[in-house]
């Protein structure tokens, strides 16, 4: 199947309690997990909150990568959404779940743009048209 990007939405859990509350140790991480990845990052912001847990997002010109922390229950749920084909958000997911030492991980995988539902016709209309019925 082809498509535009491609999204893996993790959930890490038995995580290092104490590393999912180092804003430091998680932006290190995420950057370092862009840079794996074979991304350009563009820009990035990270937040540590009262009394504990971190957000932070790392922008990169082929989509993004986010964090989200509850160092409470030892999970962090990840979003890692790349576009074209010389990114690898595999790469970044592996390394991130290192990182964080999860004992358990779930992931969901989904292709964004699927190429195929995007054919055109002659006329720049959408190939398939919505077709309603109405009675009455």
């Amino acid at each position: 199947m082809r498509s535009l990007g491609h999204q893996i939405v993790a959930e890490f859990y038995g995580c290092d309690k104490a590393l999912l509350n180092d804003v430091a140790y998680i932006r290190n991480h995420m950057l370092e997990a862009a840079v794996k990845s074979g991304a350009t990052i563009v820009t990035e912001t990270f937040h540590h909150f009262s009394p504990h847990g971190v957000s932070g997002a790392v922008i990169i010109a082929e989509s993004h990568l986010a964090i989200h922390t509850w160092p409470e229950y030892g999970y962090a749920a990840v979003d890692l959404f790349t576009c074209g084909d010389s990114v690898s958000a595999e790469i970044g997911f592996n390394h991130l779940r290192e990182a964080l030492g999860a004992g358990h991980v779930s992931t969901m995988e989904v292709h964004r743009g699927q190429i195929d539902m995007m054919s055109m016709g002659d006329q720049g209309q959408p190939a398939m048209k919505l077709v309603t019925s109405q009675t009455g």
